[in-house]
């Protein structure tokens, strides 16, 4: 959302506790978030109202001097964000609230690893872990506040939950829904096997990367072939953000049109109020003036290039999907006919080759693999069409998620190399 910065505290406050009510990461009556606004106030959720009807009226005003004005109590975990803000004068917002993978990391007293993807680890920053103390009590507020004035952007507290600081609430979103994300990974991936991190090398070289340097050029006209592509591709898009297959700025969706331009979608921009507009088209090596495309634009390209085929193309970096991406164990696809029809044979490829190797990335592609894993970054699933990559993302994220499902209820059982052949001759797979 463009405008987000220009939103009154309130408004933010609701826009923010929508989205971490309606994606499970709170419940009915846990969890606070406040604002720090330019003038001192600090603006924050009320006390024991239900987090999935609140309006911009409940939300509560409370000045430097300590006078509230709302038509509610104020969050009775006020002390903490106040102590917070007084520690660490950069923080001018705060989420606290109680994903279950993140609870489940505060019982057992372990900081989630970060360091299993480059966006998890870029985004969340330093966390730390405070120790147990009695919810909206001083000695509370005193442990969150102390680390974060030893310099941790985000705290873990024991037996209870996350808090997390930022510039803004937009950002400090980002930093909670990156937290929960990389959380649930390390949990799906333990049910496979030890998961991998990411060296500091590796995650040097991803810092590296940067915005593709393109030549500019002012569209003059937009068939209807491209208007319904964006409006296609914005729908798919607030689809796989919904499904938990996107989160806000990560994931990219392109699309290739009939004069051999494609369709892409843009780098930073927050996925779940992604427009027409936002989209970005490229032609002829050149992009629509005024727009960064995604920065995976040049495999994009080479796909495109090298596969007369494939017209569509999808990065994601669905949690179940990347337990295969952080481990060492492979993904057998040869489940159910629909698995194996959909998906066929998913080659894995090492961490960097889907930005330090396009051209490599994109010849790893045939009919008989249309999807790829890349170690500790995500999964490239291509299509003959955007419905058609789109049903493929999502049967491979349902399909890793049975298979997940099944590590806990015996030895799996793949479909016979018999019986693939029959599905083969049956649905004319190529191979």
């Amino acid at each position: 959302m463009k405008s987000f910065h220009l939103m009154h505290p309130a408004d933010q406050l609701v826009t923010i506790m929508e989205r971490i009510y309606q994606y499970g990461m709170t419940t009915t009556s846990g969890g606070n978030l406040s604002i720090l606004d330019d003038n001192g106030d600090i603006w924050i959720t009320p006390r024991g109202i239900d987090k999935g009807t609140l309006t911009r009226r409940d939300m509560i005003r409370i000045n430097p001097r300590g006078e509230i004005e709302g038509i509610h109590n104020p969050s009775v975990e006020f002390p903490f964000h106040a102590q917070i803000y007084q520690k660490r004068p950069d923080i001018r917002a705060i989420i606290h609230a109680h994903s279950p993978a993140l609870i489940a990391f505060s019982v057992v007293r372990r900081i989630p690893s970060t360091r299993l993807t480059p966006s998890s680890y870029f985004t969340c920053g330093k966390i730390g872990m405070a120790e147990y103390a009695l919810p909206g009590s001083d000695e509370l507020g005193k442990k969150i506040a102390a680390k974060f004035q030893e310099g941790c952007d985000i705290v873990i507290l024991e037996n209870h939950g996350a808090v997390v600081g930022s510039t803004d609430l937009f950002q400090a979103f980002m930093a909670y829904e990156t937290l929960d994300f990389t959380a649930r990974l390390e949990i799906e991936a333990q049910k496979l096997s030890k998961p991998i991190e990411l060296t500091d090398r590796q995650l040097d070289l991803s810092k590296q990367k940067q915005n593709v340097v393109m030549d500019e050029f002012i569209p003059q006209s937009f068939s209807s072939e491209e208007r319904d592509a964006r409006r296609d591709m914005c729908n798919f898009i607030h689809r796989a953000y919904d499904q938990a297959l996107f989160t806000s700025t990560q994931g990219t969706f392109s699309q290739r049109l009939s004069d051999g331009s494609f369709l892409i979608t843009p780098y930073g921009v927050d996925r779940k109020y992604m427009s027409i507009s936002d989209i970005v088209r490229i032609s002829n090596n050149w992009k629509e003036s005024g727009k960064q495309p995604s920065r995976s634009v040049r495999m994009h390209q080479a796909i495109y290039k090298k596969h007369p085929k494939i017209n569509s193309v999808i990065i994601a970096h669905p949690p179940n999907i990347m337990a295969f991406a952080v481990t060492e164990n492979e993904f057998e696809t040869k489940i159910i006919p629909e698995s194996y029809t959909l998906l066929r044979n998913i080659k894995k490829l090492p961490f960097g080759s889907s930005f330090m190797q396009p051209e490599m990335t994109a010849e790893s592609f045939s009919p008989s693999t249309p999807i790829l894993i890349i170690e500790n970054d995500c999964i490239i699933v291509t299509g003959s069409s955007l419905l058609n990559a789109f049903d493929r993302l999502e049967v491979a994220e349902y399909s890793a998620k049975a298979i997940l499902s099944a590590k806990e209820l015996g030895d799996l059982v793949a479909i016979s190399a018999d019986e693939l052949r029959d599905i083969e001759e049956t649905f004319k797979l190529e191979k």
